[in-house]
């Protein structure tokens, strides 16, 4: 794929070249800046890197082709940029195989490529993948529990341990129950054994 760098003396001049020259905002883009040298008398200069989000995703679809098509798996992609996030959805095959056991393969994919696009990149944005629906139904599923065990802490006023979670699935949770009377919520544990705890609030 194409690089493209733009340098000069002023950050700010060579950001506004690039960010025209591509159409792009910086909020559509990785920006990965270098300062070098240019000799004993000349000083020193600005080079960026500026890649818009969309040859990212160009970026990310090709290498995960590559990499699925080598394990005998035939996947089709739609992708959307929202919030400053790329976001992949998979669908192929062989759903479970890409999916894993509680979601571990589609973990593991989705660490793989996020340290793929930092080290071509320089910076990674959040990239998220799915596959089909598993992360929407994952969600719905978190949600559900934890409103479900909530209302339960509630009327008997035992606290609910829940299992390990990842910060995503904590945050979920949280904000799930966050409006439910009577109850609060807290993080405890350390990685990866941190989890979330639904606790009756003291009268």
């Amino acid at each position: 794929m194409e690089v493209h760098k733009f340098s000069g003396k002023e950050y700010e001049e060579v950001l506004n070249e690039a960010l025209e020259t591509l159409n792009v905002s910086k909020d559509e883009a990785i920006i990965y800046s270098e300062e070098k040298k240019q000799g004993l008398f000349k000083g020193k200069v600005i080079e960026l890197t500026v890649t818009p989000y969309v040859e990212v995703l160009e970026y990310i679809k090709e290498y995960l082709t590559d990499l699925l098509t080598t394990m005998g798996l035939e996947v089709s992609f739609e992708t959307k940029i929202r919030d400053n996030q790329l976001q992949v959805k998979m669908y192929s095959n062989d759903n479970p195989l890409l999916i894993g056991r509680d979601g571990k393969n589609l973990s593991a994919l989705q660490t793989v490529i996020r340290s793929i696009v930092k080290n071509k990149f320089g910076k990674s944005p959040y990239v998220s993948l799915d596959v089909e629906n598993y992360k929407d139904k994952q969600v719905m599923y978190l949600e559900k529990t934890a409103r479900r065990i909530a209302k339960e802490v509630s009327q008997t006023k035992i606290a609910v341990e829940l299992d390990n979670m990842n910060s995503y699935e904590r945050l979920i949770v949280h904000n799930a129950v966050a409006n439910f009377e009577g109850i609060y919520t807290e993080s405890v544990g350390e990685d990866p054994n941190r989890h979330v705890v639904i606790k009756p609030k003291e009268e």
